[in-house]
């Protein structure tokens, strides 16, 4: 049986190369203000893959996306046991374009912080009398650089994600960056939409797009999941405080008020967090979690 050892590691991912696709699983590690917790969230990479799998699905309309399976028989005999089923997803090799592409729905989390300290997000001037939590009358699309382990990805205005990427794709760059702004606020609208119906606000999100062989774009990484979105219930949302949500602020709100908290997350928090995450999943999903 061939090895496989993962040439790319992330923060919750590894990413393995299957010759003309790649693998990425999913592990059960949590991140939190750009570091990797000491805790495991059992389920937690299963749930991110499922969940990232039930959106590529139901956007395919709207853009291709990388995924080609989810069945570990699909894939080489080394994945095919309990440690990457349910938690791996066999992908197309993309060219990843170097922009993180934030969609914000509601203003919350920095963005908040940062309207209210000069009425702004992102460099964008909003009206005035907002409160925290507020709907936006529009998604606001505020794209960010996207940084090495260890260090902070950076917010750009979208003239400067132009440039970026036509300092890589000359003549080119200018028309990925227009088109990955209208992919990102077509799927945001259309699943935020979705989700509203089934009793979920989708507050804020990320993408990553890449560019296939032919210089197509192309959905990448993971999509709408608790790791990479703010989930909020319907019910009860009022706006002006903070909400309770299905994703990792929890973990986040719980490190802030234990600033010598050592990444280490007490079992009710860990328990609390994996529940969270099962709940959004099968509110979402329509399907039982495991």
């Amino acid at each position: 049986m061939q090895e496989f050892r993962p040439f790319k590691e992330g923060k919750v991912r590894e990413v393995y190369d299957n010759g003309d696709s790649l693998i990425i699983v999913a592990t059960d590690r949590i991140s939190a203000f750009d570091n990797i917790l000491k805790n495991k969230i059992t389920d937690k990479g299963a749930i991110l893959t499922q969940m990232s799998e039930f959106w590529f699905d139901f956007t395919k309309d709207i853009v291709p996306n990388h995924m080609i399976s989810t069945e570990v028989k699909d894939m080489p005999e080394f994945f095919r046991n309990e440690r990457f089923d349910g938690n791996s997803m066999m992908c197309r090799k993309l060219e990843m374009l170097p922009i993180e592409c934030i969609v914000r729905g509601y203003i919350t989390g920095s963005g908040w912080a940062s309207y209210e300290k000069n009425g702004t997000v992102c460099q964008m001037t909003l009206p005035k009398g907002l409160k925290e939590s507020d709907k936006l009358l529009e998604p606001l699309y505020t794209p960010s650089t996207k940084a090495e382990m260890g260090l902070h990805d950076e917010n750009i205005s979208f003239e400067r994600s132009v440039e970026i990427l036509e300092e890589l794709y000359p003549k080119k760059g200018a028309g990925y960056a227009e088109k990955i702004k209208e992919y990102t606020l077509a799927l945001y609208k259309k699943c935020a939409e979705y989700a509203l119906g089934k009793g979920i606000i989708i507050a804020d999100t990320k993408f990553e797009f890449g560019l296939d062989g032919d210089g197509n774009i192309v959905l990448g990484d993971e999509m709408l999941t608790p790791d990479s979105s703010r989930f909020w219930p319907l019910e009860g949302y009022e706006a002006g405080k903070p909400q309770p949500s299905f994703d990792k602020q929890f973990v986040r709100d719980w490190l802030k008020a234990n600033p010598d908290n050592d990444l280490l997350l007490p079992d009710e928090v860990v328990e609390k967090t994996v529940d969270k995450y099962k709940e959004a999943f099968e509110l979402l999903t329509g399907h039982k979690f495991g």
